[in-house]
């Protein structure tokens, strides 16, 4: 961690949105534009992975906490909540001077080599420009087939794509469990993993957030990619 100049962060919903009234965490997003502020000025480079815009755009459609939501209307969703996500993002820059600057990515954009190599010039020349590109998965063209469904196995394929040297996913757990340490009080906490083998691999489970998609399952598989 001390010597990587460019690193991609991943922050989900349930860091950055409140499950119960599914409003933004402004200290959330302020306190990490400050973390990445210092960063930067260590002369390191930093990509974010961020969730949250199905979460935002839930209220402005009427699609209220608890409702399991449809494909489409998560889609809906998300075409109304991406919006509110940059938007809440560059004001968090904005007391540190530098811009965030939205990219939606699609595994079309990750499996075809000349649109890979297109991403790829971009965020290096967004980085080269001082922004901090902002990246969610573009879900309003997603089909269930065809979509990550969760940011922290993007997060993996960002940061290849992005030849970042750190790849950090952010979480309201300190770590991976033996089991699930909000339903087992034996579990314990592993602080290294040094291979990911299928013992390892069962220990991961989805999220028990209202607002995330992912779990330690997909930090798991998100590390196996990268």
């Amino acid at each position: 961690m001390a010597t990587a100049r460019r690193v991609v962060i991943k922050v989900g919903s349930a860091q950055l949105i409140d499950p119960d009234s599914l409003a933004p965490r402004q200290d959330r997003f302020q306190a990490l534009a400050d973390d990445i502020n210092a960063l930067r000025s260590e002369g390191r480079e930093v990509v974010l992975v961020s969730s949250a815009a199905v979460a935002l755009g839930r209220p402005r459609l009427g699609l209220k906490p608890g409702k399991t939501l449809t494909l489409e209307e998560k889609q809906a969703a998300a075409a109304a909540g991406q919006a509110l996500l940059i938007q809440h993002w560059d004001q968090a820059f904005a007391r540190h001077g530098f811009p965030a600057a939205q990219a939606l990515v699609s595994p079309a954009d990750i499996e075809s080599r000349p649109r890979w190599l297109n991403a790829h010039t971009t965020l290096e020349t967004l980085l080269k420009l001082g922004a901090v590109p902002v990246i969610n998965e573009n879900d309003t063209v997603a089909t269930a087939e065809i979509r990550f469904g969760d940011n922290d196995r993007l997060s993996a394929r960002v940061a290849e794509m992005a030849s970042a040297d750190l790849l950090l996913l952010l979480s309201d757990i300190d770590g991976l469990y033996t089991a699930d340490p909000g339903i087992d009080p034996t579990a314990r906490h592993i602080p290294r993993v040094p291979r990911l083998t299928p013992r390892i691999l069962a220990m991961g489970g989805g999220s028990r957030s209202a607002v995330g998609t992912g779990g330690m399952a997909t930090k798991l598989a998100a590390a196996r990619v990268a």
